[in-house]
């Protein structure tokens, strides 16, 4: 009986704990801001996650088109309530507000992960950060959360990724690629705590591209790729950051699926048109009432000829970018 009792034990014990494992991952996908397609990206990045590992993605998204999106984190230092991990896919480039950084960075100084895509390496600035951040300095504590100091980008030209074996599991089964167009982050600094995953080549321009952090005991794992649909529907670079997540909470034990005949609508819908036809004519603005318009922006990148007024200027070959 007492044999009996034991092995009874021990099946409930082990369905205890193939129970907790199967339970998915939670995760916060928040999403917003200037320069990028968030409408079509965010649903790319929870299609293609969930493909691949056990995981439920809810999504803080914000339309707004401004370096200063009003997401629906803000003012809410208790955002991560419930959620294993953070993936952080904003342009919020004009955020440099202390008090609404410091409640963006509450989680992660608690201990939750946090994954960061692309423009999230160019938010919550402030100060002169051009320049390298001083350890402890005010502005440096977005960069010392993301491990990285950037502050631009080249052209959108094709980047040459080459991975190093500095953190092997995100590594595994993980093959050099070059991308169609994208940014190459320029990279001020690396800091100490940082370990490099893959660097970019582009032209004659080398940056990191892909690396973990150590954010005072709590693992982070940030890309600067990911400006283009065609790149965030890359199964590469899905595969990425699906083990980019996985090391992050901790879980490199969770298996990595490989969809087969993946495939995503890589471009947004158009507005619906107003059904009000020519009687409400008189009343709708047309959609290029702002070209050739005196425009003002917060920042610009002069030095590249990204400039504020290439944002209404009616010509597809230029752009802006703070």
């Amino acid at each position: 009986m007492r044999a009996l009792t034991c092995i009874l034990t021990l099946a409930g014990l082990l369905a205890g704990n193939l129970q907790a494992s199967d339970k998915p991952l939670r995760a916060l996908l928040i999403t917003g801001g200037c320069c990028h397609d968030y409408a079509k990206q965010k649903d790319i990045l929870k299609q293609g996650l969930e493909r691949r590992i056990n995981i439920v993605i809810d999504q803080a998204h914000s339309d707004d088109k401004s370096t200063k999106p009003p997401l629906p984190i803000f003012g809410k230092p208790d955002y991560a309530k419930g959620y294993d991990i953070i993936i952080h896919d904003e342009c919020a480039a004009g955020i440099s507000d202390a008090d609404t950084i410091a409640g963006v960075l509450a989680p992660h100084r608690k201990g939750v992960p946090g994954v960061n895509l692309h423009c999230a390496m160019h938010s919550y600035r402030s100060g002169d950060f051009r320049k390298p951040v001083k350890p402890g300095a005010d502005n440096a504590k977005w960069f010392e959360y993301i491990g990285l100091q950037s502050t631009g980008h080249g052209p959108q030209q094709p980047i040459e990724i080459k991975f190093e074996k500095n953190v092997s599991y995100i590594t595994k089964g993980v093959e050099n690629w070059t991308t169609q167009r994208e940014e190459l982050y320029n990279n001020v600094q690396v800091l100490p705590n940082a370990k490099v995953v893959a660097r970019g080549v582009q032209g004659n321009r080398k940056a990191v591209v892909a690396w973990t952090n150590d954010y005072n005991g709590t693992r982070v794992f940030s890309t600067s790729i990911g400006h283009n649909n065609v790149t965030v529907a890359d199964p590469r670079y899905l595969n990425l950051v699906a083990r980019g997540v996985l090391w992050a909470v901790k879980r490199e034990d969770m298996k990595v699926a490989k969809p087969k005949n993946e495939s995503f609508d890589l471009n947004s819908k158009p507005k619906p048109k107003s059904a009000g036809g020519k009687k409400n004519a008189k009343n709708s603005v047309p959609r290029n009432s702002a070209t050739g318009k005196k425009v003002n922006a917060s920042s610009e990148e002069s030095n590249k000829g990204n400039l504020a007024k290439h944002a209404v200027d009616g010509d597809p070959t230029t752009r802006w970018c703070a």
